[in-house]
């Protein structure tokens, strides 16, 4: 199984997203990320844009097997997405794959219950899907109002009339089934990036919560609705969890039991956590630490 990590660099020089406490700590997460991982999963790839590649690889030194710049196609895409470089890095996959989060730190291997599911995933989310304020109504408001179709995936899910909505937490995302990633994955591409598309993403300025509506619940809705259309080549594709509750993320004791850590939320800020970060490099490559921290002022003062 490959191993697969993604850097869109313009969000991220934006500050986009979850950002890190300090410019040090998200290059010493990259080196431990990989670093946990590449243990169990030697074959690595690294899915970037050129100026990504010359601070992952140039600057910082990562040695990944395999190195992309096919983010740059993402050059003129509104920073707002700053989960479409992940996206874009799934649809690429041409053999059985794990992506992994930068904040994501695998401590042993899947268990192969996991690693040898069609899809896996984190964990699953629940969200409450109704009323006008939840995030895909808006989401079908805005493209209902240009008279768009969303996927007929989507459509379907939503016309369940369910009083909460399924997302897959991609801290890890992969599986076997790389075919029916690739395709979710083009969805949720062509979904943002087509052209006729642009007057209703206009309606939602602020694209935050949007990102997880394109990775995460288009995921969901596309695993269900194929699952039971009698006529989909991805029928017996099914979802695998590392996690069985997204809680458990949360519980010390059974990430720890599955060897899996992942920096959710506001936890890249926070003081302690990221004390801990540098104890762990520390001991793991006193030279790495130092290079870092070199590397990270020398960003900060950019």
């Amino acid at each position: 199984m490959r191993a697969v990590w993604s850097f869109w660099s313009k969000p991220y020089q934006a500050r986009k997203g979850r950002t890190w406490r300090e410019p040090h700590h998200h290059l010493l997460a990259w080196g431990l990320s990989l670093r946990q991982a590449r243990k169990h999963y030697p074959d690595t790839m690294l899915v970037t844009d050129k100026a990504g590649k010359a601070l992952l690889i140039d600057q910082l030194g990562l040695d990944f097997k395999h190195v992309s710049t096919e983010l740059d196609a993402l050059r003129d895409v509104d920073i707002g997405w700053w989960a479409l470089g992940k996206v874009y890095a799934y649809s690429l996959q041409d053999r059985p794959f794990i992506h992994l989060d930068t904040d994501v730190f695998l401590w042993k291997p899947l268990p192969s219950s996991v690693a040898q599911s069609p899809v896996f995933a984190q964990s699953p989310e629940f969200h409450p899907g109704v009323g006008p304020d939840c995030p895909p109504a808006k989401v079908e408001a805005a493209f209902a109002k240009y008279d768009l179709e969303l996927p007929r995936e989507w459509e379907w899910s939503r016309s369940l009339g369910e009083s909460s909505f399924r997302e897959e937490n991609c801290g890890i995302l992969g599986g076997q089934r790389h075919d029916f990633l690739r395709y979710y994955a083009q969805l949720a591409l062509r979904m943002v990036r087509d052209p006729i598309h642009v007057p209703a993403w206009r309606e939602l300025p602020n694209k935050d919560g949007y990102n997880m509506m394109v990775e995460q619940f288009l995921l969901s809705a596309c695993l269900d609705y194929h699952r039971i259309h009698p006529q989909s080549p991805y029928r017996d594709v099914r979802v695998g969890y590392l996690l069985p509750n997204w809680a458990d993320a949360f519980d010390s004791s059974k990430v720890a039991q599955v060897g899996y850590t992942h920096l959710l939320g506001d936890s890249k800020a926070d003081g302690a956590v990221m004390q801990r970060l540098e104890r762990r490099m520390q001991s793991e490559d006193r030279n790495f630490y130092r290079h870092c921290l070199w590397l990270g002022q020398r960003l900060a003062g950019a």
